[in-house]
């Protein structure tokens, strides 16, 4: 047995990075990710005016409940998705003009949806370029709050934004959310918001799931940060293909991520997956089964699936991740671009990719900057040795130390 340590999940660091910050009192993270992403989100907070002390496996953040501690800032998100969206809603809770930019990928990256719920309660958000798109200014003067209506179809971060937003606010926000894709994100969220002291209740209803958030605030607290089971998905999945095993310790049944479902994916196709009460363990042969498989709650994993998908003995069909076309690059087409470059049949449509036995041959994988492009091929290498990448250093975004790893898993299973 491999044992695999996995560092901290991006996803909760980032909604702890702004809990911590809007929450009275110091908190202290625990194994928090240091990464790309979350430490754009620590220098966004800094920037702001927060007090962020970071060590190597602890970083205290000192809040404050009445908004960043300075009038005037610009911050720059980087690639950040979740600082890109979540920092605007914390700096409209204060008082003060604030710029946000990010690169020209985030910048491509939409934030219509929120913006547009941000204005409707009355912030003064102003796009200085592309409509629903950075850069943009916010000119805060705290929020009011009140009911609005959210399409949340595109990403649940909107939602994740403007429900971290609704205890700062002064009356508390009632969210009508009509769609919403990659649900177990917005259940991370309430289970965090409830250990920082707030509880918002949901219910569905004929306009769609309604969400109440109290007015109130934050409690700091200390809050221990999970591994990410996204990344977690990329040694399940070497596990499967090569016939070894592997356990990620951290992982059990009651973690908050809905990624760790991409077992039970693994477990369709045949391969031997437990998760117990604080680690799961996969157990592959080698061998794969076909499977049709819907992936909108857990679409991250979509490209770890298709990079696996050539070594099942049958096709793998991929439903209902049209999101993935928006996210640090179009996935879907990139995982069918590079397959066909390998020599895999492949066929995709608005939100499915289906893709058909075969033996892929070694290419330079095009990775659009995207770490889960080139982090999902590098399982592909297993099996298919002389895969490269044309950035291998974008995995930096959330696991800097990825090769590194990977590597040592080789040499455990002598491959």
């Amino acid at each position: 047995m491999t044992a695999v340590e996995i560092p901290g999940s991006k996803s909760i660091t980032a909604r702890a990075l702004f809990l911590a910050a809007a929450a009275d009192g110091v908190t202290t993270l625990h194994r928090p990710l240091a990464s790309d992403d979350t430490e754009g989100f620590a220098q966004g907070l800094e920037t702001l005016g927060y007090g962020v002390e970071q060590a190597a496996d602890r970083w205290r953040i000192t809040g404050r409940p009445a908004g960043p501690a300075v009038a005037n800032a610009e911050v720059y998100c980087r690639d950040g998705a979740t600082t890109a969206r979540f920092l605007p809603a914390l700096a409209a809770a204060g008082h003060g003009t604030y710029r946000f930019d990010a690169s020209a990928q985030m910048r491509r990256r939409p934030v219509a949806p929120l913006t547009r719920a941000l204005r409707e309660l009355g912030v003064d958000l102003r796009h200085e370029e592309a409509e629903g798109h950075h850069p943009l200014t916010v000119v805060a003067a705290g929020v009011r709050g009140g009911a609005l209506t959210l399409d949340a179809g595109e990403s649940s971060q909107y939602l994740t934004a403007l429900l971290l937003l609704g205890p700062l606010t002064r009356d508390g926000l009632r969210i009508t959310v009509t769609r919403l894709v990659s649900a177990p994100y917005v259940g991370i969220t309430l289970a965090m918001m409830r250990e920082f002291g707030v509880e918002v209740t949901r219910e569905l209803t004929s306009d769609g799931e309604v969400f109440e958030v109290p007015p109130g605030g934050y409690r700091a607290t200390g809050y221990a940060v999970e591994p990410d089971a996204s990344t977690a998905s990329y040694f399940f999945a070497a596990a499967a293909v090569a016939g070894r095993e592997v356990t990620v310790p951290g992982l059990g049944r009651d973690a908050l991520q809905g990624d760790l479902r991409f077992v039970e994916v693994l477990r369709r196709m045949g391969v031997r997956a437990d998760i117990g009460s604080d680690r799961t363990t996969v157990t592959g042969d080698g061998t794969l089964s076909g499977t049709t498989v819907t992936m909108r709650d857990i679409s991250d994993t979509m490209p770890t699936l298709a990079a696996i998908a050539p070594f099942a003995s049958g096709p793998v069909r991929i439903e209902d991740v049209h999101n993935t076309r928006v996210k640090e690059c179009d996935r879907l087409e990139a995982c069918a671009a590079n397959l066909r470059a390998m020599g895999v049949t492949v066929a995709t449509g608005d939100d499915w990719i289906e893709i058909h036995p075969g033996t892929p041959r070694p290419v330079e994988i095009a990775t659009h900057g995207d770490h889960r492009i080139v982090m999902s091929f590098a399982v592909t290498s297993l099996r298919t040795p002389g895969i490269t990448f044309d950035d291998p250093g974008c995995v930096r975004k959330t696991f800097p130390g990825f090769h590194e790893a990977f590597a040592r898993l080789r040499a455990d299973w002598a491959l």
